[in-house]
């Protein structure tokens, strides 16, 4: 391989994904090899693919092809969670140059160095089950917020997941050491950061140390005005971290909670680790701890056995449940997956049906919570695009928000009063004036 090549990377998937693309482009950067855009004829092509949705093969074959379409000779690399999943499968789509595994991904420029013009595709990885090691990493590639990762892999066996099989076994830094690189970020001038993981309330397993104990920490870290936490399992979202977010200025009010179905039947199928009725406790902990805060859950319909009164189960639960949005997944059968042995097939067209119906409920859910927020004042930290005249960017409580455009707002947080909610579901709002603050009472 020659060196100081031009690299190109294309994320697919989670906030995880996207903060080890990040780290890996910096490390071949520190070997010499310069990052470009897709379309700027790359002499590399690295592609982190996800294994959450079964078109991985689908998108990964178009990707490939576009690559090849804008650098014909080009070495094109597949990484991620469907590479150590299915390698072998991966390494028969056309042009691809080297297939890495789990581990193998994270000293991509040694095995570039061995790559050669007309050499047969290499597939590298190790089997899941001997990982061990917990590879740190975070996003820059964002002015404004930096995507820290803080744990990795997942003991937990859901009947539906693949994630354990792509990831192994969960494991942590110390939190030490994430204080220390988040410390690193900080530095850099990033204003929030965003806490990442396959399970990161399980931060510290195996040792004496916890997710809450991170959080504190994190939370005393001088100039960093913003930590968000991503997505936390119900089971271990625990009270002391609900009341550190209520006390803090720093922890933003907003949780992320995956719920999957609202039926106890397909929870207890799903070999989920808690029931509907321990789930609405949390919610209720939420707001009666934190005043408007915005929570968020991840939904599958389709799941086998989800009969039609199962699914107006999570339907009425989730109607009359006290959340922001939904994420909607539909279930799509995974190899190696107990939910697969399963003969009670959800036909498509159900799914699809149910899909749409709670994106339809996520929608009025999401402007109910912003409609509620109409003549709050709110801090929002603002990006860097000119859309329209417009600077937009997120309150403290997950609320999209713009403004008219002002190039020093980009990466600064500002007090702004909601004032309207556009038919795109975002909010307009108007720059509050410091003695504007000091004669009016205002949400954080």
């Amino acid at each position: 391989m020659i060196p100081f090549s031009k690299v190109a990377y294309y994320t697919l998937g989670c906030k995880l994904n996207f903060s080890e693309t990040s780290s890996i482009s910096r490390d071949l950067m520190e070997a010499g090899y310069a990052r470009v855009d897709f379309f700027d004829h790359p002499d590399v092509y690295v592609i982190n693919t996800c294994s959450v949705t079964d078109n991985a093969d689908k998108k990964c074959r178009k990707l490939v092809k576009d690559a090849l379409n804008h650098s014909p000779k080009a070495f094109v690399v597949i990484i991620g969670c469907y590479s150590q999943l299915k390698p072998k499968e991966i390494s028969e789509i056309p042009g691809v140059s080297l297939v890495l595994g789990a581990q193998e991904k994270f000293n991509i420029s040694k095995y570039l160095k061995n790559i050669n013009t007309g050499d047969a595709v290499k597939v590298i990885n190790s089997s899941i089950k001997e990982i061990e090691e917990f590879v740190p990493a975070f996003s820059n590639n964002e002015r404004t917020r930096s995507f820290l990762k803080v744990q990795d892999g997942c003991d937990y066996h859901c009947s539906f997941c693949t994630i354990p099989l792509a990831r192994g076994k969960s494991r942590s830094s110390s939190v030490v050491k994430i204080v220390a690189t988040a410390n690193e970020i900080v530095e850099s001038g990033i204003q929030e950061i965003v806490l990442t993981g396959v399970n990161i309330g399980d931060f510290g397993n195996g040792t004496d140390e916890s997710f809450f104990d991170l959080l504190k920490e994190l939370n005393n870290i001088k100039g960093l005005n913003r930590i968000r936490i991503s997505s936390i399992e119900p089971n271990l979202l625990t009270k002391e971290i609900v009341t550190l977010v209520s006390n803090s200025n720093k922890i933003m009010p907003h949780f992320h909670i995956p719920l999957q179905s609202g039926s106890n039947e397909i929870l207890k199928a799903m070999r989920r680790k808690y029931d509907r009725e321990h789930y609405q406790s949390k919610v209720e902990l939420i707001h009666q701890l934190i005043d408007n805060c915005c929570i968020g859950v991840d939904v599958i319909v389709g799941y086998p056995g989800e009969t039609e009164d199962y699914f107006l189960e999570t339907f009425n639960f989730l109607n009359e449940l006290n959340i922001a949005y939904l994420h909607v997944f539909t279930y799509s059968e995974r190899d190696n997956t107990t939910a697969l042995r399963s003969d009670q097939v959800v036909p498509m067209a159900d799914r699809t049906k149910r899909r749409k119906m709670l994106q339809i409920l996520s929608e009025k859910k999401k402007r109910k919570f912003y409609s509620d927020n109409i003549s709050n004042i709110q801090s929002a930290l603002f990006e860097g695009e000119n859309k329209d005249g417009f600077i937009s960017g997120f309150t403290n409580n997950y609320i999209r928000v713009k403004t008219e455009f002002d190039a020093k707002k980009i990466n600064t947080i500002n007090k702004i009063k909601l004032i309207s909610l556009d038919e795109d579901c975002v909010m307009t709002g108007s720059i509050v004036k410091q003695e504007e603050l000091l004669t009016n009472s205002y949400s954080n």
